[in-house]
């Protein structure tokens, strides 16, 4: 039974999960959630059981050391609760239940059965699950972004991308269908990394992942250094492709390639849209994000219905070699792809 003590009355809560492993390339996907629990000093109100889900032989506990006195952390996944206002700081406050673990080694329907119990319990209203893949991406175009659901409805009127993916997933596809099952309205979040730069920290993809969720809540997110760092990292990218005349000619063609297929999108429209993004962020947006209820305090435990078809994935990507990129692994993790995101959408 959860039990959720301690735990205010949340307001239009929203959940937001990512997980290390197969769907987090570079790390984007992990670094994101955790910045958003660092810059709004997220309290952890629960852990799922280790024991219950994680093969300690794949994941191993971490032994540190507190004043002299050994301890034991625990691979798991924690939730926390943060309060953030509307992106022009002028509206009611809003929570995010923040989801934050490693992808379980076992056990994948109770783990998603057990996140949906606490989704339920406090009221949430929709989940935004965050991921990244590796794809033929260079580093030194924006990071594409796409939104998924596997909801028509959702789809239309947050202008998302539908699934209509088959094959191999991951936790991320999992836990949506779960809550499509569950009657929860569920979106993904896919950013786009380079594949020849597969290597964790990524953060121009956990900075595009942050601008886009943005976008979609109507939040303005407190950047701290990650703007700065997003540039460094394209910096260093690029003193490296200049030592090897082979890497560099290959990120120009990947360049020629994505700027080819943007050309349609040059147009006025393309470009106050683009500006429209901006000011939302920035705080300058004349109107509020386009999901949110009013009056949406906690109410005694239930969730919000609605109807959802098909899966929750989304579309391989594959590199130059034709070889899925989830199987070119970086930092000793492997990192899957999902989904083939269109050019058009970008953060």
């Amino acid at each position: 039974m959860i039990e959720l003590e301690g735990v205010p009355e949340l307001v239009d809560p929203v959940m937001v999960a990512a997980f290390e492993g197969w769907n987090d390339a570079g790390d984007a996907a992990s670094t994101a959630v955790a910045h958003l629990e660092r810059e709004w000093k997220g309290e952890v109100f629960a852990a799922l059981d280790a024991e219950d889900y994680y093969d300690f032989q794949v994941n191993r506990p971490q032994v540190w050391l507190d004043d002299g006195v050994r301890k034991v952390t625990w691979p798991t996944t924690r939730l926390s609760v943060v309060r953030v206002a509307d992106s022009d700081g002028k509206g009611t406050p809003r929570d995010l239940v923040l989801v934050r673990g490693i992808e379980p080694s076992m056990r994948w329907r109770s783990f998603c059965n057990e996140v949906l119990g606490f989704a339920h319990e406090l009221g949430v209203e929709m989940v935004v699950v965050l991921g990244a893949l590796l794809g033929d991406t260079p580093h030194t175009r924006p990071v594409p972004v796409t939104g998924v659901t596997s909801d028509s409805d959702l789809a239309r009127t947050m202008q998302l991308e539908e699934s209509r993916y088959e094959g191999p997933t991951g936790i991320v596809g999992i836990l949506q269908e779960a809550c499509a099952h569950a009657g929860v309205p569920a979106v993904s979040l896919w950013a786009s990394v380079p594949h020849y730069v597969s290597q964790p920290p990524n953060p121009k993809a956990t900075l595009a992942l942050l601008n886009r969720l943005e976008d979609l809540l109507g939040l303005r997110v407190p950047l701290g250094e990650l703007p700065e760092d997003a540039r460094a990292w394209q910096v260093g990218v690029d003193q490296l492709a200049a030592e090897d005349s082979e890497v560099e000619e290959y990120v120009q063609s990947l360049e020629e390639a994505r700027d080819t297929a943007e050309l349609p999108e040059a147009s006025g429209e393309a470009i106050a849209k683009e500006f429209e993004r901006y000011l939302r962020r920035r705080g300058g947006s004349p109107e509020a994000g386009p999901y949110r209820h009013e009056g949406g305090h906690r109410q005694g435990g239930g969730a919000r219905q609605s109807e959802h078809q098909g899966g929750g994935e989304t579309r391989d990507a594959r590199g130059a070699s034709g070889v899925p990129e989830g199987d070119e692994t970086g930092g000793g993790r492997d990192h899957g792809t999902e989904q083939e995101p269109p050019e058009d959408d970008e953060a």
